[in-house]
């Protein structure tokens, strides 16, 4: 039996390894799943995963021809249920949805600690190197490759002082962007008068941009520049 335990605290401890440092990579982002989350999330697929690949230990004195064992299962329930997890971290802010890669990474950590779990060593650490891989590597590529960022743009104006479309496009789209989704609506028994449009750029700082223009500009009431992104 001191072998069986050895191998065990083995088990655990890789499992521990793989997701304090996956959850590191998240904390160092400032994520809400981070270091403890994904320590626990590995470690308790591992130990469940342990439960069936030791489970004949629970059955001694049952004939073995009477019981069916199918790791499987257990397996398949663990990426049901950390599903529940995944979703917990997934907010949704007006337009923007954040948290999916912190959800992808609590799935693909429990599916480490699985496979740690039945010791099956070597895919377990090319996937945590992977995955370390995806979250800071990636990271870095996105930063430099081109990328069209996106907005949801919303401009309010009295309706006596409300300008023509034609005119709102003519202050907007010189500036580096592209309008998208216009539509109109009237508030407050015909009082204001309100743009929302998505707007598209190549560059981050075009927003700031049109942020200082609106500012600077009377008629403007009221406006909201919503980046929409992961």
């Amino acid at each position: 039996m001191g072998k069986e335990y050895l191998t065990i605290l083995m088990h655990l401890g890789l499992a521990v390894l793989a997701g304090g440092l996956i959850g590191l990579e998240r904390t160092y982002h400032g994520r809400p799943a981070g270091f403890r989350t994904h320590t626990l999330v590995c470690t308790a697929s591992s130990l469940l995963m342990l439960l069936t690949v030791y489970q004949w230990e629970l059955l001694k004195g049952v004939p073995l021809d009477t019981v069916r064992i199918d790791p499987t299962r257990m397996a398949q329930g663990i990426m049901t249920g950390i599903g529940f997890l995944g979703a917990g971290v997934i907010m949704k802010e007006g337009l923007t949805v954040r948290g999916l890669t912190t959800a992808a990474s609590i799935w693909i950590t429990a599916a480490i600690g699985t496979l740690i779990g039945i010791g099956f060593y070597f895919p377990a650490i090319m996937a945590t190197l992977i995955v370390l891989g995806t979250l800071s590597l990636f990271r870095w590529i996105e930063m430099i490759m081109p990328t069209l960022y996106y907005a949801r743009l919303n401009v309010r104006f009295k309706r006596q002082e409300t300008p023509p479309e034609s005119e709102l496009r003519d202050l907007i789209c010189p500036r580096g962007f592209s309008v998208a989704n216009l539509s109109y609506r009237l508030e407050q028994e015909g009082k204001f008068f309100e743009y929302q449009m998505t707007v598209r750029s190549q560059s981050r700082d075009n927003f700031r941009q049109l942020a200082e223009m609106l500012t600077a500009m009377d008629r403007v009431l009221e406006f909201d520049i919503i980046p929409t992104g992961d």
